[in-house]
């Protein structure tokens, strides 16, 4: 007997449920881009303004970032940001990325030797203003394509939170998170206007200058200091109450000038009003010891080329541009 049909069974599609379309790979560089920036500037407004875009625009990718993910990258309060600990490990590897993406897109181009973009550089007032604007200038000469954002101040410097590439530094690093290039030494000498020895025989030993008014630059020395003499290594300290205290070399120049007391400064500040006999050096077989000068920049495994050639420049520039300001007429 012929088996009964047995009834057709119903076609069951056989195509998968996707998941959400992740971002494209572009879309993904951008997103990674923009957390960096918030976590740079410290707020969702603050990386807006930087961008150029609007807050909310900024919320929508710092959350598309964490659906594509699948992770909560920052606990955010009404008064306060705070990176998760998947957000720390993220902004690490994040900023290590679009470094190894810059390096590589330049590589492609060709553009090794020819770097574009914004470089973010903190300098000391007095160099930055002056001593530095050369090797500055030359740099920007060569690179057409880079522009530099020149940052004068004297505090340490908060590569993160500034967003700062770059840093020259006079003094002793004691960071280990950068990196150091010790590019030069600045040497110091002591000096005084003339008015400030009128009367008095001009000190030949620095057991003679505690009698003098004194200045200090309070960012490297304040109540006393040490001298050392050139020839025999002998070191002289020297104890004092400054009429003025300051943290700008200018400053601390002008005061000399103006004859306020005597003061300890870069040889290439003081250089120019000793040959015109605005100031007197005093004790001239004495110096200060000379402070480093570093370059810092973050430790990371790429650097943008903007960075290194700027790097390999000023460790060239800087050296002789010290050397041509401190010889003495």
């Amino acid at each position: 007997m012929p088996h009964p049909s047995k009834p057709a069974r119903p076609r069951v599609s056989q195509r998968r449920v996707r998941p959400p379309t992740a971002p494209a790979t572009a879309d993904r560089l951008e997103l990674m881009q923009t957390f960096i920036r918030i976590v740079d500037a410290g707020s969702l407004s603050s990386a807006a303004a930087q961008l150029g875009t609007t807050q909310p625009t900024v919320s929508r990718r710092l959350q598309a970032l964490e659906r594509s993910l699948g992770l909560r990258l920052l606990q955010r309060s009404t008064h306060a940001m705070k990176l998760t600990e998947d957000g720390a490990r993220c902004y690490e590897r994040a900023k290590e990325l679009l470094a190894s993406w810059e390096m590589f897109e330049a590589d492609l181009r060709g553009a090794n030797n020819e770097p574009e973009g914004t470089l973010r550089v903190v300098v000391p007032h007095a160099f930055g203003q002056q001593l530095l604007v050369e090797p500055l200038t030359e740099y920007l000469n060569r690179h057409a394509r880079v522009s530099v954002e020149w940052l004068l101040h004297d505090r340490a410097v908060d590569f993160i939170g500034d967003a700062i590439d770059c840093a020259i530094h006079v003094g002793e690093v004691h960071d280990p998170s950068v990196v150091a290039i010790r590019v030069a030494e600045v040497p110091r000498i002591v000096a005084a206007a003339p008015s400030v020895l009128a009367g008095l025989t001009v000190p030949t030993h620095p057991d003679e200058l505690a009698r003098l008014p004194w200045l200090s630059l309070r960012t490297f020395y304040r109540n006393e200091i040490s001298l050392t003499h050139v020839d025999t290594g002998e070191v002289q300290p020297i104890s004092f109450h400054p009429r003025l205290s300051t943290d700008s070399l200018y400053a601390l120049r002008s005061a000399a000038v103006n004859g306020l007391g005597v003061c300890v400064g870069s040889s290439w500040v003081l250089h120019e009003d000793i040959v015109g006999g605005r100031l007197l050096h005093l004790v001239p077989h004495w110096r200060a010891a000379p402070l480093p000068m570093y370059l810092l920049y973050p430790a990371a495994r790429f650097h943008p080329v903007r960075l290194r050639r700027f790097v390999e420049l000023m460790r060239k520039t800087i050296p002789a541009a010290l050397a041509v300001a401190t010889r003495e007429g």
